[in-house]
């Protein structure tokens, strides 16, 4: 049986001091929660900070992304095996921001990904079409090409474990929201495409929404037989915002 996931990507914000107070609203507000699993993601500034924090809860902490080598004169980079070292399980990879503004491709994001397993760790694969994509009825081969890029270097055993979070691109951070329906047909697919090579690891594997996820969507979008969670962005900045979301999650996968 599958769990929700939900986690939060502080993205680009941050600071000792809200680190310390969301964390700490975290806990509070989470305290009793059970049934959906948690994790964050801040900065690579705060990781340290976040993995003492959480010490004695049930949250995670995640990355938000890595390089694809583990040490050596690649001067600004975060390794897999530094996250390991400070306490990171779960690193983001592919998100679309990273494929827009570094160019990510969907072989250097593959890499990234077999890095991770490798370490140990948990990929959250993000995939998602643009709006120009899904206008032109493109979704469903956008979705593929990405997983596949991941399963052809890799073979399908490697999403045992793995999270994918389905970002239609168009959603994120512009207060746009597929339809819960919508978003349902897509994570549907998604499971169904890689149930053409394993449906065992297509059943456990946990897809995630993200795009404009927030509190009060939430709870329709987690009804979904086929989303297992949420990748959450700037309501995860908020405790009282992502504790509803959290909750939300573990109400309609109890």
């Amino acid at each position: 049986m599958r769990h929700p996931l939900v986690m939060g990507n502080w993205k680009l914000n941050g600071s000792r001091q809200l680190t310390a107070d969301l964390i700490s609203g975290l806990r509070t507000a989470l305290a009793e929660v059970q049934g959906c699993k948690v994790v964050i993601a801040p900065p690579a500034l705060y990781l340290a900070q976040a993995v003492a924090a959480v010490e004695g809860s049930d949250i995670g902490v995640g990355a938000q992304n890595i390089d694809v080598n583990l040490s050596g004169a690649f001067t600004g980079e975060t390794s897999a095996d530094m996250l390991k070292d400070t306490g990171v399980r779960y690193v983001i990879l592919g998100h679309s921001e990273r494929r827009t503004y570094h160019h990510e491709t969907d072989e250097v994001v593959a890499e990234k990904f077999a890095i991770v397993k490798q370490q140990g760790l948990i990929p959250v694969l993000c995939i998602g079409e643009t709006e120009a994509e899904n206008e032109a009825g493109k979704t469903e081969e956008v979705c593929s090409r990405q997983i596949d890029a991941v399963i052809n270097a890799q073979g399908v055993d490697a999403l045992t474990g793995a999270v994918i979070a389905y970002e239609p691109v168009w959603a994120i951070g512009t207060g746009k929201s597929a339809t819960p329906a919508q978003a349902q047909a897509v994570h549907k697919f998604i499971r169904d495409h890689i149930a053409k090579q394993s449906r065992d690891v297509a059943e456990q594997v946990i897809i995630q929404y993200g795009g404009s996820v927030n509190d009060k969507n939430a709870a329709e979008l987690f009804g979904q037989p086929d989303i297992d969670g949420a990748l959450v962005g700037g309501a995860s900045l908020k405790a009282d915002a992502f504790s509803v979301i959290v909750k939300a999650a573990a109400a309609a996968k109890a």
